[in-house]
């Protein structure tokens, strides 16, 4: 039996922000945007660990995020709802211009 629960839309994009703020998860959401895939397959494509990419997906299945589906002895990943993958569409055409002085890749120093 799967519980599952139903959060506000506070919730919901808390969530969401919480798992696009590491890069390796809002990699594996833009490669599931495209197709399911398999963990190994994943990993594969974006250079991490299979332990890295269990984690990860662990996360985000927890979040809700993403789903995961038995195919025989292979386990598929897709986005939970196609809601998400317009989301991410949404946010690929918001243009950003970053002060190096305040955000850079080592993070935000913003408060």
């Amino acid at each position: 039996m799967t519980l599952t629960v139903t959060v506000s839309h506070a919730e919901a994009v808390t969530r969401l922000g919480r798992a696009l703020s590491d890069e390796t998860r809002t990699r594996i959401l833009l490669a599931l945007r495209e197709a399911p895939a398999s963990p190994s397959d994943l990993a594969d494509t974006l250079g991490v660990s299979r332990q890295v990419m269990s984690n990860q997906l662990a996360c985000l299945r927890g979040c809700g995020l993403v789903t995961a589906e038995r195919d025989g002895r292979f386990v598929w990943y897709r986005l939970a709802d196609q809601g998400i993958a317009d989301a991410l569409g949404e946010l690929l055409t918001v243009m950003l211009v970053v002060d190096p002085d305040c955000c850079s890749a080592q993070g935000c120093t913003c408060s």
